[in-house]
């Protein structure tokens, strides 16, 4: 098998994965430096009517929505670690990807995960800020990576749900 080259899909999911990785990791420094939000732990951005957008911090030691979550030393490791393989698996992925919109949603993807392992090799935990609500009902507090992950997947899925089948090639079954 051949080695991927870098083409332009793979420059760009690259590039995105890139932005999102300094976007979340400029936002964390924000947070927790700046801002200095453990010592606030929740602060109110805006409230119209039923909805609103807070800033609430939270460590998550597990992964999305904190399943998998554990206080054992050895356990952010391992999930950083897992989240390892698996951002190097998608760059393979990026490498061959046949379009540019699977290219930039695997980059999201990338970038976003990337994030969060530097997050549990630092701090031993995710830091999520972003708490989103509506009519009586938390969503689960996120970041930016978080974010980029769940739009990438999205995408994916899009993708995956809206692709056309290969044209058949006269005398070769499709």
């Amino acid at each position: 098998m051949a080695a991927p080259h870098a083409g332009p899909s793979l420059r760009r999911g690259l590039l995105l994965a890139l932005l999102v990785l300094v976007a979340d990791q400029a936002s964390k420094w924000w947070i927790l430096e700046a801002f200095d939000l453990p010592a606030r732990r929740s602060v109110e951005l805006f409230a119209a009517g039923p909805v609103g957008l807070n800033l609430t911090m939270v460590w998550n030691r597990g992964v999305t929505f904190g399943l998998l979550s554990g206080s054992a030393p050895w356990h952010s490791w391992a999930l950083a670690a897992l989240a390892a393989v698996i951002a190097a698996f998608l760059l393979r992925w990026m490498a061959t990807a046949e379009t540019r919109r699977t290219a930039l949603a695997l980059g999201a993807i990338v970038g976003g995960a990337i994030g969060n392992v530097i997050d549990r090799l630092r701090f031993g935990a995710v830091v999520d800020f972003v708490d989103a609500h509506g009519w009586g009902w938390h969503w689960y507090v996120f970041n930016v990576a978080d974010a980029a992950i769940v739009l990438g997947v999205a995408v994916l899925l899009i993708e995956a749900l809206t692709a056309r089948a290969p044209a058949e090639t006269p005398g070769r079954p499709a």
